[in-house]
């Protein structure tokens, strides 16, 4: 075997700023298998310390490009971890057909949802033009060759650019100097920036300071939001599921909070993507007095380790084979990271219907069921259409950014 010198670097980038099912096969399929990733990613994620944020959907456009080029048991590793359909030819429509349906979100107009493939190749490195028809067809990346062999610097720098502009100086720096060197080949980015206001907005003026119970059983302060409003809830067991649209109604964020300050750790464990859709299946509207803190939390992971622990080793070392790209074996991942960034706050737009449905019986209302997030919860933001999961995480502690 050729001694494997050639780098690949996978950047994943993830921005939302947050106020606070399909019918095609092949999506129902790949949304599933991309669901499923997310869920054991996310397991391996929370047994880290602190608030966690990521953009499954992030990662598994990029690495969906990277598998593109994979070959043997480095293909069938991945499909394996990443729980993609083996078949290039029935995957790469399928992502697209899932861009296809956020960019309807994005023409729609009320968020704020951009995502934006790159591929940055060494200058006149062979590669396949097979390989780089797939992913312009499929991935619509920009092309951009760099001097990695004479300038890794300046190509950090350009790369570390082109991501600020898509996600509006929110990510700044995400490729740290020392990363990139002259071996480097290629570099993959996949960057994500939502923006969405609440369907139902949350007043700032009745925002108040109040305690947030952490799982070591110490009280910190924050501002909390609260309002009264109709939205998806459901109850399972010792949990509570909100669901909070967004503008539109084309992406909303569902909260699982446990009932106990401490419950968040049996929950984690007890979390599986079929028990995830059990908890879905639960909503259903009703009035519920909302208790939800305000917090920003930015998050940056090195995931190649994980990754190789979750079943995918080769692609990471001198057994890997991405020959789909250049026709060699030379090409291994060295790093994949990712940044994601979430804020929440009050900021929203009133529903033209937002009281609809609280009148019409005589005699008192109905005590609204009350939804209290003061203490450690994990949370989801979902494209509604075709169920994808765009961003997953979980907050400890709404006072550490």
């Amino acid at each position: 075997m050729p001694s494997t010198t050639a780098i690949l670097l996978i950047l994943l980038v993830s921005l939302t700023v947050l106020p606070l099912s399909a019918g095609n096969t092949t999506t129902e399929t790949l949304v599933k298998g991309n669901t499923t990733f997310a869920v054991e990613l996310y397991r391996k994620l929370e047994r880290m310390e602190g608030n966690i944020f990521f953009s499954p959907y992030s990662i598994s456009t990029a690495l969906a490009m990277t598998y593109g080029g994979a070959r043997g048991n480095t293909a069938k590793q991945m499909a394996d971890v990443l729980h993609f359909i083996p078949d290039n030819n029935v995957l790469h429509p399928g992502f697209a057909g899932l861009e296809a349906q956020m960019n309807d979100v994005r023409q729609r107009g009320y968020v704020e949802l951009n995502v934006a493939n790159s591929l940055w190749p060494q200058e006149n490195y062979p590669f396949l033009p097979e390989y780089l028809d797939l992913i312009k067809e499929y991935y619509k990346v920009s092309i951009t060759p760099v001097d990695y062999k004479g300038a890794a610097e300046k190509a950090r720098n350009t790369i570390n650019k082109w991501v600020e502009e898509k996600t509006k100086k929110k990510i700044t720096n995400l490729i740290q100097p020392g990363i990139l060197t002259e071996l480097t080949r290629l570099v993959l980015v996949n960057a994500i920036y939502f923006k969405g206001n609440w369907a139902s907005r949350f007043d700032v003026n009745r925002t108040e300071e109040t305690d947030f119970y952490l799982l070591n059983g110490k009280i910190v302060r924050t501002p909390m939001m609260n309002q009264v409003q109709i939205f998806k809830y459901g109850e399972y067991g010792k949990l509570q599921i909100l669901e909070l649209p967004y503008d539109g109604n084309d992406l909303s964020m569902i909260v699982f909070l446990p009932n106990k300050p401490n419950g968040l750790a049996k929950l984690d464990n007890y979390l599986t993507v079929e028990r995830l859709e059990t908890w879905l299946s639960v909503l259903r509207k009703r009035k519920v007095k909302v208790f939800l803190p305000k917090f920003k939390m930015t998050s940056y992971f090195r995931l190649d380790k994980t990754l190789a622990g979750m079943g995918m080793p080769d692609a990471f070392n001198a057994a890997a084979d991405f020959s789909g790209m250049d026709g060699t074996r030379e090409l291994f991942i060295q790093a994949v990271l990712h940044k994601a960034f979430v804020g929440v706050d009050e900021e929203g737009t009133e529903a033209a219907a937002a009281t609809a449905g609280l009148l019409g019986k005589k005699g008192p209302p109905p005590r609204p069921t009350v939804f209290r997030a003061d203490h450690p919860f994990f949370f989801l933001i979902r494209e509604n259409k075709t169920g994808s999961i765009l961003f997953m995480g979980k907050l400890l502690n709404p006072a550490q950014k």
